[in-house]
């Protein structure tokens, strides 16, 4: 079944996209909130930012350039303060200085209690995880909560739409690189992302080279299970020498995770030489990736 437009509403509340932004979906009872940390001190007063609900803190290492996220919940305190009274107690936190931006959600209709923000925590984490696309600093794991079947329907519903609201506001903090394999009974759409292959003997080390690759909307995700070359060339570009050395590879030359690529000649880093992908990565056919682009263009 073909996927749904959505109707999202950005309000840009400084004037400017890089100021803080006020996110809206149609049909979703939701509210979301996008804050540099330098401009907390603007959101004093706002009534929704008083309310319960879960938050999202986003920096980057300095030590490996890798992507943070923090997730936390706020309940609303006896002095009336919630969420943005949170956020303000983690920026004066010297052990969570690397965040540079918040994402707020809450609802419109201040109707989350400490049982729905507990879950949401709970699950946010855990979807955080399985995408592997931050490094998650929650030290420990949230805990769900006990909720009634009603309520967890209705809440993973709630989830569905801050999913989408979460993209939109430029973190992909919830989408795997690639898809969910789909069981062998299903009908492959138009849609399904491209699967390639590489196979090569390599001269320095006298191995045989097998890789696969997924050509996503992103770019070209290597997959986790490719055997990789570890003897680097001295004709390498710097960019593709330092993912080589950042990559999880073990002792046997196994890459141990999904690594995405904006063109298929870094993709194939693998090999360990700088070559041209558009020819190396093909089809379990034997089609080159030029050649499915050739056909694609007459």
């Amino acid at each position: 079944m073909a996927k749904r437009g959505k109707s999202i509403n950005l309000f840009l509340m400084d004037g400017t996209p890089n100021g803080r932004i006020k996110c809206t979906l149609a049909n979703w009872t939701g509210v979301a909130y996008k804050i540099p940390r330098t401009e907390l001190d603007k959101c004093k007063g706002r009534e929704d930012l008083s309310q319960s609900g879960v938050y999202f803190l986003f920096g980057t290492s300095d030590q490996t350039d890798d992507n943070m996220v923090y997730i936390g919940q706020a309940g609303v305190r006896k002095n009336g303060e919630g969420l943005l009274c949170r956020l303000i107690e983690h920026k004066r936190n010297p052990d969570k200085d690397y965040w540079t931006e918040a994402v707020v959600i809450t609802t419109s209709n201040n109707s989350f209690g400490p049982t729905e923000i507990s879950y949401l925590e709970n699950r946010f984490c855990g979807l955080a995880v399985e995408a592997n696309r931050y490094v998650v600093k929650n030290g420990n794991d949230p805990t769900p909560g006990n909720i009634t079947e009603e309520k967890e329907s209705e809440l993973e519903e709630f989830i569905d739409y801050a999913k989408i609201i979460m993209g939109a506001l430029g973190h992909k903090l919830f989408e795997p690189l690639t898809d969910k394999p789909k069981p062998a009974n299903t009908v492959e759409s138009a849609e399904e992302e491209l699967l390639l292959f590489m196979k090569r003997k390599s001269r320095k080390s006298g191995q045989v080279i097998e890789a696969s690759c997924k050509q996503t909307n992103e770019g070209f995700v290597v997959l986790q299970g490719s055997h990789i070359e570890t003897i680097d060339s001295e004709s390498n570009p710097p960019g593709i020498k330092d993912r080589r050395q950042k990559a999880k590879i073990d002792e046997n030359g196994i890459l141990q995770e999904n690594i995405l690529f904006r063109s298929p000649s870094y993709a194939a880093f693998v090999i360990g030489v700088h070559v041209n992908g558009l020819v190396e990565w093909k089809t379990k056919d034997g089609v080159s990736l030029k050649e499915i682009e050739n056909s694609e263009e007459n």
